[in-house]
C-alpha cells in the first residue's frame, strides 16, 4: 500500500521550512504551519449534513480525518520539529471529541440494522488505523458500546415485524408429517424428542404448529445478528456472552411477549387457537434451555459461570399461557351469555314442559363439542393431556360456575314477580338436565 510520501508531494513544505531557517525565522513558519493546519482540522472535521444516509458518507468522513492525522505524523517523523507531539496529541484530543459528537448525533438517526453494523466495522477501522499512528483511541470504542445499544433496539424492531408476520400467517394447527424427510426436517429445525410419536406410522402430526419451529429459528438469527456486532471490538469472551443474554432476554420478554399478547387478544381469535398457542408456548418454553446451549457453544461461556446473565424469557411464554386460559375463560362465559340471551321462560305457565329448554340442550351441546377440542389434542400424551386437561378442568369450572349463577340471577330477576309451580318444574328441568 502506497504510504504519505508517495500519495503526498510533501516538498513544499521542506522547502519553506529550509528558506525560514537560512532567514533565521523558523518559528515565524513553524507558528503559520501550525495556525493553517488548525484551520483545516476544522474544516475536515465538519461532518457532511446527510452523512447518515449512506455508509459512503461515513467512509468519506473517516478518510478526511485519517488522511489529516497520517499527513500530520509523517511531518513529526521528517522534520525535527516542525510540528511536536503535543501538538499533535491536542489536535487528536479536539478531533476526537468532535468526531464522537458527530457520530453520536448521525448514528441516531439509522434505523437499519445493517448499516449500524457497517458503521461499526468502519468504525473498528479508523480506530485500529490511527492506534497504528500510536493515537488513543479508547473512547471510540466506549462509544461503540453506546451504538451497540441503539443496534439492539434496531435489532428488536425489525424483529418485531418478524415475528408479527410469522404469528399472523399461521393456521394454528398441528404440523401434518407424511414422510420421514419432513418429520426430520422439522426435527432439524426445532429441538424435539418424543418416542410415542417417532413410533407412529406415517401420516401423524407433530403437536405444535408452523410458528414454533419459526420462532425458535428467528430467536437463533437474532443472537446471531447480536453477535456480528461483537465481533472486533476487543471484548472478553464473558462480556459478548453478557451482551447477547441481555439483548435476547429483551427479544423475548418485550418484542416476542407483545406479539404473542397481541394475537391471544385479537377479536376474532377462536377456542381452538387459542388452545394451540398454551401448546406452542409450552414447546417454547421448553427449548429456552436449548438456546441456552446455542449461546455457550457461540461464546464458550458456561451458564454456570458467576456472571452470566440467565435467559428468563421463559416467564414470556408462561405469561402467554395465562393470557391464553384466562381468553379461553372469557370466550367460554361470553357464548354461555349469547345462549342464555334466548332463554324465554313463561314465568306463568301452567304446565311444565315434557323436555329441558331448547336454548339449554343447544348450549349443553355447543359445551360438549367446545371440551373435545381438549381431548383430541395430538401428541405427547403426558404433557398434553395434563396440560390441556387442566385447562379444561378449569374452563369447565369455570363455565358450570357461570352457567350456575347466570341460571340464578334468571330466577331472582326484578322483572320476575310472580312464579307458577309449572314454570318452577320447568326451570327445575333444566337445572337437571344440566347437573346430568
Amino acid at each position: 500500500v502506497p504510504g504519505a510520501q508517495d500519495l503526498v508531494d510533501f516538498s513544499p513544505v521542506y522547502r519553506c521550512l529550509h528558506i525560514y531557517s537560512v532567514l533565521g525565522a523558523r518559528e515565524t513558519f513553524e507558528n503559520y504551519y501550525r495556525k493553517q493546519r488548525r484551520k483545516q482540522a476544522r474544516l475536515v472535521l465538519q461532518p457532511p449534513s446527510n452523512m447518515h444516509e449512506t455508509l459512503d458518507g461515513y467512509r468519506k468522513y473517516f478518510n478526511q480525518i485519517v488522511g489529516f492525522f497520517v499527513v500530520e505524523d509523517h511531518i513529526l517523523h521528517t522534520t525535527q520539529g516542525l510540528v511536536n507531539r503535543a501538538y499533535i496529541d491536542e489536535l487528536w484530543e479536539m478531533a476526537l471529541s468532535k468526531t464522537i459528537a458527530a457520530l453520536r448525533t448521525h448514528s441516531s438517526y439509522c434505523s437499519d440494522p445493517s448499516l449500524v453494523l457497517d458503521l461499526k466495522n468502519l468504525i473498528v477501522l479508523f480506530a485500529d488505523t490511527l492506534q497504528g499512528y500510536g493515537f488513543p483511541v479508547n473512547q471510540l470504542f466506549d462509544m461503540l458500546l453506546e451504538i451497540q445499544d441503539q443496534y439492539s433496539e434496531t435489532l428488536l424492531k425489525k424483529w418485531s415485524g418478524v415475528f408479527r408476520n410469522i404469528l399472523d400467517s399461521d393456521n394454528y394447527s398441528p404440523i401434518p408429517v407424511t414422510n420421514e424427510e419432513v418429520y426430520k426436517k422439522i426435527v432439524g429445525q426445532f429441538p424435539f424428542q418424543d418416542a410415542e410419536l417417532e413410533k407412529q406410522p406415517f401420516p401423524k402430526k407433530f403437536p405444535f404448529s408452523e410458528f414454533v419451529p419459526k420462532v425458535y429459528n428467528q430467536i437463533k438469527e437474532f443472537i446471531y445478528a447480536c453477535l456480528k456486532f461483537s465481533e472486533d471490538l476487543h471484548l472478553s469472551s464473558t462480556e459478548v456472552d453478557d451482551m447477547i443474554r441481555k439483548s435476547t432476554n429483551l427479544l423475548l420478554t418485550r418484542t416476542l411477549s407483545n406479539c404473542l399478547q397481541n394475537v391471544i387478544k385479537r377479536k376474532n381469535v377462536g377456542l381452538t387457537e387459542l388452545v394451540q398457542i398454551i401448546i406452542n408456548t409450552t414447546h417454547l418454553e421448553k427449548s429456552c434451555k436449548f438456546l441456552e446451549e446455542f449461546i455457550t457453544n457461540i461464546t464458550n461461556v458456561l451458564p454456570e459461570t458467576v456472571h452470566t446473565t440467565k435467559l428468563y424469557g421463559t416467564t414470556t411464554f408462561k405469561d402467554a399461557r395465562h393470557a391464553a386460559e384466562e381468553e379461553i375463560y372469557t370466550n367460554l362465559n361470553q357464548k354461555i351469555d349469547q345462549f342464555l340471551q334466548l332463554a324465554d321462560y313463561d314465568w306463568m305457565a301452567m304446565e311444565p314442559g315434557s323436555k329441558a329448554s331448547d336454548y339449554l340442550v343447544d348450549l349443553i351441546g355447543f359445551l360438549r363439542s367446545t371440551f373435545a377440542v381438549f381431548t383430541h389434542l395430538p401428541g405427547d400424551v403426558d404433557v398434553h393431556s395434563t396440560m390441556s386437561g387442566k385447562v379444561a378442568q378449569t374452563a369447565c369450572m369455570s363455565a358450570c360456575k357461570h352457567l350456575s349463577t347466570s341460571l340464578m340471577q334468571l330466577l331472582l330477576e326484578a322483572e320476575v314477580r310472580q312464579l307458577t309451580l309449572g314454570a318452577l318444574q320447568q326451570f327445575n328441568l333444566d337445572v337437571e338436565e344440566c347437573e346430568r
